[in-house]
């Protein structure tokens, strides 16, 4: 099962962003983390809105449940495009509505992370304001970039969506929602 989500998660990073004129879609590995902002979860949770993880993706919710950290495995690169495998849902508690992201792609030059969502297109749900700090570190075999400090917000059509699917106020473009870290290692 889990070899044939990596296969789906592959194929769809190549069919979203499509063949480079150099041939660079490429197996990758890492990570992409997000962690949300202070006072986001608290302010979600009283809406009666919480977000839940599509494995392989996990959501972990911190002790006194004032942030949820979502780690998603990256499984495709393409330029500056990497694809993860799952996803998570954001939910409304009282009503059971959702929105799905499916296979997040992080683009660290377009500076969006798009899914694909349950309506079957796919929408920048997030847009990547900074990147605090990017290091690479290169082997004699792989290449490895970390780019830590994401300040992640919602898109105007992100909090559109969210709003009109979830029926809840709760969702602006003008605060930080998550924080992000993506780690890629790669083959030379």
């Amino acid at each position: 099962m889990r070899r044939w989500m990596v296969a789906l998660c592959t194929t769809a990073l190549f069919v979203t962003i499509g063949p480079s004129a150099h041939g660079a879609n490429e197996v990758a590995s890492g990570q992409f983390t997000m962690t949300t902002a202070r006072g986001v979860l608290p302010t979600w949770t009283s809406a009666g809105i919480t977000i839940i993880g599509i494995a392989p993706a996990t959501v972990t919710t911190s002790r006194f449940s004032t942030d949820a950290t979502v780690e998603l495995p990256v499984v495709a690169r393409s330029r500056s495009a990497s694809a993860t495998a799952g996803g998570f849902r954001i939910v409304n508690t009282k009503t059971n509505d959702s929105v799905r992201c499916l296979i997040p792609t992080v683009d660290t030059k377009a500076l969006v992370v798009d899914c694909l969502t349950s309506a079957g297109y796919n929408t920048a749900l997030f847009t990547i304001e900074e990147i605090a700090t990017k290091q690479s570190f290169t082997s004699s075999t792989t290449r490895t970039t970390i780019y830590q400090g994401m300040d992640m917000r919602l898109t105007t059509a992100g909090a559109q969506l969210l709003t009109r699917e979830l029926g809840a106020n709760v969702f602006s473009t003008s605060v930080q929602v998550a924080d992000g870290a993506l780690t890629l290692t790669r083959a030379r």
